[in-house]
């Protein structure tokens, strides 16, 4: 293999590790609204059933049917929600609400949706969120301690 071969394969791996490490540190991370580029989420979750004044945080999960990673953040909500009285916890099947998905710009499960109780978004995260993000986040909103 010549000298140029070799520095287009290095610089290959290179900018592969790079994407492979950006990809893996947004996975899941809840980002603030601030943060968000999606506007004005509360009028197409409200359409979707979504009532946010019932609940100090309300999280709407946005998955599929074949989405393990989607199964495992449902459990960990319901879980959390059982042992939280100020969290609401709503699932919605992506492939039902086309939509709605375009509009919010969901374009991986599970995508999640942190609202509190006026409605306003506090945050989004798109992947499985990690437990002790996740269980931070809702503490963090409805009082409970860590």
């Amino acid at each position: 293999m010549s000298g140029t071969g070799l520095l287009v394969l290095a610089a290959a791996l290179v900018l592969t590790a790079v994407a492979a490490w950006w990809l893996r540190a947004r996975d899941g991370r809840v980002r603030t609204a601030e943060e968000e580029t999606v506007g004005g989420p509360t009028a197409v979750l409200e359409g979707l059933g979504v009532r946010p004044g019932d609940a100090d945080l309300t999280v709407v999960q946005f998955s599929t049917a074949f989405c393990g990673p989607c199964r495992t953040t449902r459990a960990r909500l319901q879980h959390l929600q059982g042992t939280r009285p100020g969290l609401a916890y709503v699932h919605v099947d992506a492939e039902s609400h086309l939509d709605a998905v375009r509009e919010l710009g969901v374009r991986r499960t599970p995508t999640l949706f942190y609202l509190d109780r006026q409605g306003r978004l506090l945050g989004r995260s798109s992947g499985a969120p990690r437990p002790e993000e996740l269980t931070a986040v809702v503490d963090a909103h409805t009082g409970a301690p860590s």
